[in-house]
């Protein structure tokens, strides 16, 4: 009984062994020519334009503090240009607009941290910013001047600046160019920051600080409602150009935007924006 036993033990082992040797052979895998990457024909993840399109919604970073640009009304809302350049944007892509405010300075982290899908908020068109996000064509052309007190007869430009205090918005195009470009040219003078452009006209009107610097189509309406003693002077010291601005790599939701952008140009709703937030024809 027991040599049977040991015969059959041997047996199965033999055909087990040579079973399991055959279902090896027969699942082995082809070898993975792409590691890392998914098979082919297999779409892992969605552009931001087809995420936009699911949910129905574009998300659009603003300041909310800068009027005419961006800046809650009366009733709480979102309004301005910009709201309504983005307003535009969204019905031509199809989808409904969702607003979130937040200071300038922290705009560009929010979008690489996906709490935006586009800023519409002023952003200038920079070589540096190119390098960290993507930008549809400029939707304005904006002039920035020298903002001082009425009585100032002392700051007519930039080279005036030396040895005074000039405010500024933090994280601005204008803060960069006042400490690349002023400083270096005109010598040492003290650079203010602010979150908000209300607070630094206000610090000018009450001498806080000696000039700012700034485009006229955003002073002019808080100087008017706010009846700042201050005025813009001389030429401009620069001509910035804004444009949507995107997460990096993302040519299909830029081509949708740029399209949506000449059809408001083509069908005249573009210049009605315009016009009603500058009361000017579109400058580009």
């Amino acid at each position: 009984m027991s040599i049977n036993l040991s015969k059959l033990f041997k047996s199965v082992t033999v055909l087990s062994i040579l079973a399991i040797a055959l279902a090896a052979c027969g699942s082995k895998p082809a070898p993975d020519t792409n590691p890392g990457q998914a098979p082919s024909g297999t779409n892992t993840t969605a552009n931001d334009l087809e995420k936009i399109k699911k949910a129905g919604k574009i998300k659009i970073g603003l300041m909310g503090t800068y009027a005419p640009y961006n800046f809650l009304n009366d009733k709480h809302e979102v309004d301005g240009f910009d709201a309504d350049v983005s307003k535009a944007v969204a019905k031509h892509l199809g989808v409904e607009v969702e607003f979130i405010t937040g200071e300038f300075s922290g705009l560009i982290e929010g979008l690489q941290k996906n709490k935006y899908d586009a800023l519409i908020s002023q952003v200038t068109i920079t070589d540096d910013r190119k390098k960290t996000m993507d930008f549809s064509e400029p939707y304005i052309k904006n002039a920035v001047n020298v903002i001082v007190k009425s009585d100032n007869t002392t700051i007519q430009k930039i080279e005036d600046f030396k040895g005074k205090k000039i405010g500024v918005g933090l994280g601005t195009n204008d803060e960069k160019y006042l400490r690349d470009v002023a400083m270096p040219k005109v010598g040492t003078f003290e650079i203010a920051t602010y979150n908000d452009v209300i607070t630094s006209l206000k610090d000018l009107d009450v001498g806080r600080i000696d000039a700012t610097v700034n485009n006229v189509f955003a002073i002019k309406p808080l100087i008017e409602k706010n009846q700042f003693k201050i005025k813009a002077v001389g030429e401009p010291i620069k001509e910035d150009f804004a444009g949507v601005a995107v997460r990096k790599n993302n040519p299909e939701l830029v081509e949708a935007i740029n399209k949506a952008l000449d059809e408001m140009k083509s069908d005249g709703t573009f210049k009605e924006i315009f016009q009603k937030w500058f009361g000017v024809e579109p400058n580009i």
